[in-house]
C-alpha cells in the first residue's frame, strides 16, 4: 500500500516559522512532482509549491519568497519550511505527488491526510 503522511502543523504566532514533513511509504518505484496543497474553509483549493525530480520549483504569489519547498529521494520524503506566517496562511495542508509503483506501468496520484496550520495570536 502507498501512503504520503503529513507531520509538523500546529499552532504559530503571526511572524512565526514552521516546517511540515510528508513521508511516503509502500512499493514506490519512483515519486514524480511533489506538491504542497491547501485548503481553508470557505475558499478554493490552492497549489504552494511544488517540486519536480530534478529539484525545479514553483511557488503561488502568495508564498512566493517566504515558503521553500525541498525533498530527499532516497528517504522518500518532502518538506515545506514555512516563514514570516501570516493569518491568511491558515489552512490544512495537503502533500500529493504522481507515484509509479513496481508493479505498475504508469502512475497515479496519491494524497496525504492533512496537516492543520493555523496562524493567530
Amino acid at each position: 500500500q502507498v501512503q504520503l503522511v503529513e507531520s509538523g502543523g500546529g499552532l504559530v504566532q503571526p511572524g512565526g516559522s514552521l516546517i511540515l514533513s510528508c513521508a511516503a511509504s509502500g512499493n514506490i518505484r519512483i515519486i514524480y512532482t511533489m506538491n504542497w496543497s491547501r485548503q481553508a474553509p470557505g475558499k478554493q483549493r490552492e497549489l504552494v509549491a511544488s517540486i519536480t525530480i530534478g529539484n525545479t520549483t514553483t511557488y503561488s504569489d502568495s508564498v512566493n519568497g517566504r515558503f521553500t519547498i525541498s525533498r530527499d529521494n532516497a528517504k522518500k520524503t518532502m518538506f515545506l519550511q514555512m516563514n514570516n506566517l501570516k493569518p491568511e496562511d491558515t489552512a490544512i495542508y495537503y502533500c500529493h505527488a504522481p507515484i509509479r509503483t513496481y508493479t505498475e506501468s504508469t502512475s497515479r496520484d496519491y494524497w496525504g491526510q492533512g496537516t492543520q496550520v493555523t496562524v493567530s495570536s
